[in-house]
């Protein structure tokens, strides 16, 4: 599990901690059954306090992303491929309304817009 904290981020640590385990997992990173450090263990590994890494942990158990089991560990939950994908489109979502402030911001057009993520899109592909 790879996980980096900005510390100039003005977003709290332990919501970049969700952020990232949640994306791995959309991804397909973080599989159904990976166990994901101890809590202790990953507020060493990122140097945080064990409070940010516990309250992460409890905001991804509470929306369903992991189960913890007392004694054992904390686990990646089961994500159906038709919900996986409800996920992965609500995230894509939420990145373009806050990128689409910014385009207007800017003052770019909806078309250079489209033709910028499609150019994007393509090159990401090798095509």
């Amino acid at each position: 599990m790879d996980i980096s904290i900005v510390y100039s981020l003005k977003q709290p640590i332990y919501e970049q901690i969700i952020e990232q385990i949640i994306s791995q997992v959309l991804n397909g990173k973080l599989k159904e059954g990976d166990q994901l450090p101890s809590i202790r263990k990953l507020a060493s590994e990122l140097k945080v306090s064990v409070i940010t890494t516990k309250r992460a942990y409890e905001e991804l158990e509470r929306t369903g992303y992991v189960n913890t089991v007392l004694g054992k560990g904390t686990f990646i939950a089961f994500q159906d491929k038709e919900n996986m994908k409800l996920k992965q489109l609500e995230a894509i979502t939420r990145e373009l309304k806050r990128l689409i402030p910014e385009c207007r911001r800017y003052n770019i057009e909806l078309n250079e817009l489209q033709n910028l993520v499609q150019a994007i899109y393509e090159e990401e592909d090798g095509s």
